[in-house]
């Protein structure tokens, strides 16, 4: 017989502590418990309740399990994640382990990428798996960034139909939210990187540095302080940010900067239809249109909606990508309203491999620790927590008969344990009780025994009509009504 256990991590807001917090959490065997820098005890259950809920829906739509080690091999990692030219890796932390270069993930995708490419002869085609972890980044802590944090990723890989795959992966993005939020509250975000790359064949932007300055530049628009004039200034020479530092620019031309601002306040399909006409843009719509035409056999068609400035900054997206944002206000801890960013994201890519062509990828992650701070100012993780009956131990001549009850309602799926103090007073396990914040405790002493009754106090309920005595049979009825 086994008992959950609980977990102490103290310096659990950022760093290792806060990654040994997610770790433990998403495991679902723990109670976590963090000690912050003042001593405060505070119980991460909105997070353990998110990790629930996404690995729940995960599940539901068929996705399997996959654990990569946090710890790469540099080589493989990727190059092009950092938006430093001269050292693309300054955003990965690096280290020397016996002369070889490892780095921790910067995100979950590339170690699937890795693993798929290992073992993709004994893997099913299309490969669907899910990824719960801890990522690591060499970024400038700030609201709602952070050195490490959690991230849930959820990717198709192999021969697949791509409508039907990027459309699966809105349904679980809408699935997901509308655990957590209203669906006015939120919007999936679609695009495809087609349009943009044609309009650039178009404006005649050649330079593949330059190509990736301008989507980067796009991927702006929504960031906090950038905005149109934001990245109309990276799509030119450079952006001096408030702190003066420069970050440099695409270097288009008036026109060519211009075009593309315009290209960004396009709201329909309809109306990029009738502004831009290229074969490769085209392609892009089509493809578009495929997939709001299978969304709109399910039901979450309404969630999705093109947005033009959607193109994903990274190097590895190539056709549909994704982004799902909240709309309505969130807050710093100063109470001020800022823009959070994206909540999920992802898109199609191509895996290359040594010989035959590429296998096609697509994939979505949320950011756990991103949407559970968005989602802890509105206080609607909307999941029921199954609070165990606690079965007082009154009598150590009885306790046979105390293990025979908590069968009883663990056999019919009810959360219960059995008191494990030494100290067997009442007073002492009811207090247990209320610090766990249990509702429901199962007392039974030498009467009830005798009379084969049992007695449910009702922790939450108005002291002296919060108990009851009911006969032995009827214990399981009587307590899914408190339930």
């Amino acid at each position: 017989m086994t008992y959950r256990k609980s977990v102490f991590i103290t310096g659990a807001s950022s760093g290792i502590g806060k990654s040994l917090a997610f770790e433990y959490a998403k495991k679902n065997l723990f109670d976590v418990v963090i000690l912050d820098t003042a001593g405060r005890q505070v119980v991460d259950q909105d997070m353990m309740n998110e990790l629930k809920v996404i690995e729940k829906n995960f599940i539901k739509f068929g996705y399997s399990p996959l654990e990569t080690s946090p710890m790469q091999f540099s080589s493989i990692i990727g190059n092009s994640l950092s938006e430093d030219e001269e050292n693309p890796m300054s955003d990965i932390y690096t280290f020397s382990d016996e002369g070889t270069e490892v780095s921790l993930r910067y995100d979950l995708s590339q170690p699937l990428i890795n693993f798929y490419k290992q073992n993709y002869m004994d893997l099913p085609n299309p490969y669907k798996r899910y990824e719960i972890g801890t990522v690591f980044r060499r970024d400038k802590p700030g609201s709602n960034r952070y050195k490490s944090f959690g991230q849930c990723d959820v990717d198709i890989i192999g021969n697949f139909e791509v409508k039907q795959a990027n459309a699966d992966l809105c349904s679980i993005i809408g699935s997901i939210f509308t655990e957590f939020l209203k669906k006015s509250e939120f919007v999936i975000n679609v695009s495809n990187r087609k349009i943009v790359q044609g309009l650039m064949d178009q404006l005649k932007i050649i330079d593949q540095n330059q190509k990736q300055k301008v989507l980067r530049a796009i991927d702006k628009l929504d960031k906090p302080g950038f905005g149109f004039k934001g990245v109309e200034d990276l799509l030119k020479k450079e952006r001096r940010d408030q702190s003066g530092a420069v970050i440099k620019g695409a270097n288009l031309n008036d026109d060519q900067s211009s075009r593309i601002i315009d290209f960004l306040k396009i709201k329909d399909i309809k109306e990029l239809k009738q502004k831009i006409d290229n074969p490769l843009t085209n392609e892009g719509i089509k493809e578009l249109e495929e997939l709001l035409e299978v969304l709109s056999y399910g039901e979450y068609a309404d969630q999705v909606k093109f947005n033009s400035s959607i193109v994903r900054g990274m190097d590895m997206y190539t056709g549909n990508v994704i982004e799902t944002n909240l709309k309505f206000e969130v807050k710093n801890s100063k109470g001020k309203v800022i823009e959070p960013g994206a909540m999920c994201s992802g898109g199609e890519y191509l895996i290359t491999k040594f010989k035959g062509d590429p296998f096609l990828g697509c994939g979505v992650s949320i950011g756990s620790d991103r949407l559970a701070w968005a989602l802890s100012q509105k206080n609607n993780i909307k999941i029921e927590e199954k609070k165990p009956v606690l079965i007082c131990v009154m009598e150590e001549k009885n306790l046979n008969e105390y293990y025979e009850i908590l069968k009883v309602l663990r056999d019919n799926d009810i959360s219960s344990e059995i008191y494990l103090g030494s100290k067997k007073k009442l007073s002492r396990q009811l207090e247990y009780a209320s610090k766990r914040g249990l509702s429901l405790a199962i007392i039974c002493g030498e009467n009830e025994f005798n009379n084969n009754t049992i007695t449910i106090k009702n922790l939450q309920g108005i002291k002296g009509e919060n108990q009851i005595s009911i006969p032995k049979e009827k214990l399981v009825n009587e307590v899914k009504k408190f339930l």
